[in-house]
């Protein structure tokens, strides 16, 4: 009979922890129904001894993929002995023959490496991949991203469905951001950060939450621009709305996409990209194609696990036959998938032309919605009956259930991290960069059992050593930048492990503040980090001077009593007067402070102060540039707020014509410090 000790114990091995503090610093233990069922998740069984053999089994197995680090030291080997002859063929033609040297504790190690790559080892009858990575990801300096005069780089930041252009139908594309990155690299910008681009769901057009996809791998196919595979198409701004309507704008969308496919269903890009693509793009195609014929005939049927058991299985004779009957509808997702990718392709190009050293940053969402593409086909990596989320904090008493699922750490490490590695290469793709949303997922997720409350879930430990030096891996074979969105309650040591890695962290203006209240000083701010005003997720310059995010969440109920609602008001009070005196202190205001209905009075005043910062790239969205309101998504809501619709006004190639626009760019890029510290 397995105790609750041997339970916890069991637990601990397989990287659950068994207790977690909570935001008062007390310690909370995690009850057996939730370790078992993140244990069943990962597919270890309850048994003690059982599991601790299963455990003990992948431990002493020579794994698919073994990372590790150039430079000075070796790496242990799974399952080897030390003398036990080697040869190791190094991507690139080269051969390194010896044997395994003797670790500290008597272990098989592998001898130092000096060149980056993917290498296999060959130990008598057995092999495997080295993954050899640089220490730390490419930098801004590796790609020569200082301003003229040696100044320290700046970038935009756009969501990109809100970027207006003359083909775009209703929902911004990456035409847009290609008119965008042009505007914006004439005016020394290095880079546009741009909202997730991952694909959604087609079959269901009023699903359009860009952190919640349906697959990572593949575009949101709303965001094609045509014209950047197909040459000329014709002109459809859609609707001058200040929302976005995204059901009615999918439709027209995916009806122009459908009508190009039947003129243009054997465009050589379109063969050559297919082919390339291979398995994972006919896999998704199909997903796509099943999930529109499945929930057309019954609204029930939207998730792959209510599907007939024919179709649950990607590879399964009933999804062959599908695919075999439905040919067209299967190469039509395909072809939608070659817009969107070709046209992110030109998008970075058209940035890379206009002189910006990074060109585009694509953000990666913390996982996938577990009805979608990524969950059918990858059933194996995933974490079954899982979902990912946040255990209670001030801001959420309750705790937080994204609805989304994530890799088994278990199986990464026994399917020699090929999910990761192609979702990891998705990301780079076409991308002078990558914003890993929710980075301490590379360390630990909080993850709920299905029908359990947010607050009863656990963390799982995922292999953060090896998933950053993957990173690292990919971020030099792309010539990309890597930013960590480390926001929130972090692990122990977890900002240590991302400087060493080279991976920039995030400071927003709003929560670079003291115990005491006092705002941090810009030139303070760490260099190992990129510095902004805000987020999507967070108040705009002139909404949070004016409250309106206050002002949201207590029209909408968000807020238990209307003495909290009091409260909050009165603490914004307080923090304009604290942050007004930092503007003064490092020099970006002068005078008296504006009154809170004056939000507009403070934008510049704020641009100069983090543009100062002393991070190593500062980053303005888009709506402080326009001096907009209101915040592209609050937290907390679905409906009720107009999150992800609100369009910029203008078209996106001349947004930052605007006089009082490219004063402002101005200011922010002659704010920012010179790279040497002087």
């Amino acid at each position: 009979m397995t105790t609750d000790d041997d339970l916890r114990a069991m637990a601990e091995a397989a990287g659950i922890a068994t207790t977690w503090r909570d935001v008062h610093g007390e310690e909370r233990r995690v009850a057996p129904d939730t370790l078992r069922a993140v244990m069943a998740a990962q597919g270890l069984p309850t048994d003690n001894r059982e599991a601790r053999a299963m455990l003990a089994a992948l431990a002493d197995r020579l794994p698919p993929l073994i990372t590790m680090t150039i430079g000075p030291d070796g790496v242990h080997i799974p399952g080897a002995v030390a003398g036990q002859r080697f040869r190791l063929d190094i991507e690139g033609g080269d051969r390194i023959e010896g044997h395994l040297e003797h670790g500290w504790g008597g272990e098989a190690r592998l001898p130092a490496i000096s060149t980056p790559g993917y290498h296999r080892l060959h130990l008598d009858d057995a092999h495997c991949i080295v993954a050899a990575a640089p220490p730390r990801c490419v930098t801004l300096a590796d790609l020569g991203a200082e301003a003229h005069g040696g100044s320290l780089p700046w970038a935009l930041a756009a969501q990109i469905y809100a970027l207006r252009s003359p083909r775009d139908m209703g929902i911004g594309d990456f035409g847009g951001v290609a008119a965008l990155a042009q505007a914006a690299g004439r005016r020394g910008c290095a880079a546009i950060a741009v909202s997730p681009a991952h694909a959604l769901f087609s079959a269901d057009v009023n699903k359009y939450g860009p952190y919640s996809p349906s697959s990572r791998i593949f575009l949101n196919v709303l965001h094609a621009d045509p014209a950047a595979a197909l040459g000329q198409v014709p002109e459809d701004p859609g609707p001058k709305d200040e929302l976005v309507d995204w059901p009615a704008a999918a439709r027209r969308k995916l009806d122009r996409l459908r009508g190009l496919y039947e003129a243009a269903a054997d465009h050589p890009g379109f063969v050559d990209y297919r082919n390339e693509a291979g398995a994972a793009l006919e896999a998704h195609a199909r997903f796509e194609a099943l999930h529109a014929h499945l929930f057309a005939r019954d609204p029930g049927l939207w998730h792959w696990q209510d599907w007939p058991r024919e179709f649950q299985a990607p590879d399964s004779p009933g999804v062959m036959q599908f695919a075999r009957d439905n040919p067209a509808e299967v190469a039509f997702h395909a072809f939608c998938q070659w817009l969107a990718d070709a046209s992110r392709g030109a998008a970075q190009q058209a940035a890379r032309d206009a002189g910006m050293p990074v060109g585009l940053i694509a953000d990666l969402a913390v996982g996938t919605d577990g009805g979608g593409s990524h969950a059918w086909s990858h059933q194996r990596a995933i974490l079954p009956n899982l979902s990912v989320g946040a255990p209670p904090d001030v801001f959420s008493p309750l705790g937080q259930d994204w609805g989304l699922t994530a890799f088994s750490p278990l199986e990464m490490k026994a399917g020699g991290f090929a999910a990761f590695l192609e979702l990891a290469r998705a990301a780079f793709r076409h991308s002078g960069g990558v914003r890993v949303d929710h980075a301490m997922g590379l360390q630990r997720l909080w993850v709920v059992p299905r029908g359990a409350g947010p607050a009863e879930g656990a963390y799982l430990r995922y292999p953060i050593d090896d998933l950053v030096r993957l990173l690292a891996l990919e971020s030099h074979r792309h010539r990309a930048i890597v930013i960590g969105e480390d926001l929130g309650t972090l692990p122990e040591g977890f900002h240590a492990r991302m400087e060493t890695a080279g991976i920039l962290g995030m400071k927003v203006l709003w929560f670079e503040q003291e115990q005491d209240g006092r705002f941090r000083a810009p030139r303070h701010w760490p260099r190992n980090a990129t510095a902004m005003t805000t987020t999507h997720d967070l108040p705009t310059v002139v909404g949070w001077w004016q409250g309106r995010d206050i002002a949201w969440r207590e029209q909408l109920g968000l807020f238990p009593d209307t003495e909290t609602a009091r409260r909050e008001e009165d603490r914004r009070e307080t923090d304009r007067a604290a942050l007004w005196t930092a503007f003064l202190e490092s020099g970006a205001a002068t005078g008296d402070q504006p009154p809170a209905a004056d939000g507009a009075a403070v934008v510049d005043v704020a641009l100069a102060h983090v543009g100062s910062a002393a991070c190593a790239l500062a980053i303005l969205p888009l709506e402080d540039a326009l001096a907009m309101p209101e915040q592209p998504n609050l937290p907390g809501t679905v409906e009720e707020h107009p999150n992800w619709r609100r369009r910029l006004p203008g078209e996106a190639g001349a947004l930052l014509d605007d006089p009082a626009v490219a004063r402002r760019l101005d200011l922010f890029a002659r704010a920012r410090p010179r790279a040497d510290g002087t």
